[in-house]
């Protein structure tokens, strides 16, 4: 039940080519293009956040409205990057700024705090203990509020 007319759409992909995201990103244009009828007006209701400014033109977003990061920021923590848009949208930019700042504290833990108190490196032995002397080969991760319920699925 969305408008195409105020709807906002925000392709995140590091290089614009990943299938799954480039097969909605089409998806949604054809159907914003259903009711627009002129390719100029992608301008207006598309954004993209991504490395690749090349593909993000070719498939028809102006780069005025890329928001860009560096090409060494992996999957994993480009949510610290402008791939994080969504998220600030979404909990607003002083709750953004919070997020932001919880990262920083756990990274100023695991730099600065001696091994044996070290909460991640405690973390990553137990893993390789587990696996390597238990044969443990899986890692439960159980959300503990329902806002989380699909965090699991975003595991890799």
């Amino acid at each position: 039940n969305l408008n195409p007319e105020t709807t906002l759409f925000l392709i995140a992909s590091k290089t614009f080519t990943t299938a799954e995201t480039t097969t909605n990103a089409k998806s949604a244009k054809s159907w914003f293009l259903e009711t627009a009828k002129d390719e100029a007006h992608i301008a207006k209701h598309f954004v993209a956040l991504s490395t690749n400014a090349e593909k993000v033109a070719e498939f028809g977003i102006d780069t005025k409205n890329m928001f860009g990061f560096e090409n060494w920021v992996g999957g994993r923590y480009s949510v610290w990057s402008s791939i994080g848009l969504s998220v600030a949208l979404y909990i607003g930019y002083d709750n953004f700024v919070d997020f932001l700042k919880g990262a920083e504290a756990v990274d100023k833990h695991f730099a600065e705090t001696p091994l044996e108190q070290n909460i991640p490196v405690i973390g990553g032995l137990l893993s390789i203990w587990y696996n390597n002397f238990f044969g443990a080969q899986t890692h439960l991760v159980a959300p503990f509020d329902q806002y989380l319920h699909r965090f699991p699925a975003y595991l890799q």
